[in-house]
């Protein structure tokens, strides 16, 4: 049985419901519906923290969806999960997948951002500062292009550039 039939949130049961009638309405394939069923379960499952029934989903949809947009979006989130795994090499590798058929996915820069804030605070505990500079420079020049496609956001993200004097 899909997981959008047994999923007990209010929410998930809304959007499944407004899926299954878009999927019905909007002229698209078998195989596109079908994509489409494995990626709203790899959410649903991902939202639960079933991360493993999540991959699964998500590579099943990947197998079957066509569309490089929509392809975009399942990579994002298998790198969404393999950041919350502590994965950060292969989260970054699927990141740059989906931006690849994506380039307009500020989300995927920003977590691009986040691992290697996350890895140049890591070399400074490590007492390598020049490693850490270079992963710091790489976070400021993923966080500059997240913040050209979506001004205004990512707040903290901009005082931090401000304050290392990183943004021009």
């Amino acid at each position: 049985m899909p997981r959008s039939r047994i999923n007990g949130n209010f929410i998930d049961k809304t959007f499944s419901i407004v899926a299954n009638i878009l999927l019905r309405i909007i002229p698209t394939t078998s195989g596109e519906k079908e994509a489409f069923t494995y990626y709203r379960d790899g959410m649903s499952a991902q939202s639960e923290g079933n991360y493993a029934e999540a991959l699964q989903n998500y590579y099943e949809a990947m197998r079957l969806e066509i569309d490089p947009y929509d392809r975009s979006y399942i990579l994002y989130n298998i790198g969404l999960i393999h950041t919350s795994n502590g994965e950060h090499t292969k989260a970054l590798e699927y990141y740059f997948r989906a931006l690849e058929r994506n380039p307009f996915l500020p989300q995927a820069f920003n977590n691009m951002a986040v691992i290697c804030h996350y890895r140049g605070e890591q070399a400074i505990r490590q007492g390598d500062s020049e490693i850490a500079e270079a992963w710091f420079d790489q976070a400021a020049e993923y966080w500059k292009q997240a913040m050209a496609l979506t001004p205004g956001n990512y707040i903290e993200a901009h005082n931090w550039l401000k304050i290392t004097r990183r943004f021009e």
